[in-house]
């Protein structure tokens, strides 16, 4: 089965990009939340509402209580902010730290 094994491949390749840009510290969930909202952030400005994460493609189909805890999560692991001047459900996006040297500092801090 060729196409198996191209999507194997493929799946590979991802995970060391996951690895390599620091995705890897994140659940399944959480890291498709993130990729919604930072991709959403690219397209609409640098604020983004929750409901428009929410009906994103990489997450329509999560319960919508494993999004909001995967939210909760990413504001309190400092990857999500409220956006200042907002109401509530808006956010901006935070860069990760890539690098495992760069992800122990910002623990520390």
């Amino acid at each position: 089965m060729p196409d198996l094994e191209a999507i194997s491949e493929l799946r590979i390749i991802l995970r060391e990009m996951e690895r390599d840009v620091g995705l890897d510290c994140l659940s399944r969930t959480e890291r498709d939340v993130y990729l919604a909202a930072r991709q959403l952030s690219k397209l609409n400005g640098s604020v983004v509402n929750s409901d428009e994460i929410r009906h994103h493609v990489l997450v329509r189909d999560i319960p919508q209580a494993t999004f909001y805890r995967s939210l909760r999560a990413l504001i309190n692991k400092s990857l999500l902010q409220h956006a200042e001047g907002w109401r509530a459900k808006n956010y901006t996006v935070q860069h990760l730290h890539a690098s495992p040297s760069e992800r122990v500092l910002s623990a520390l801090a």
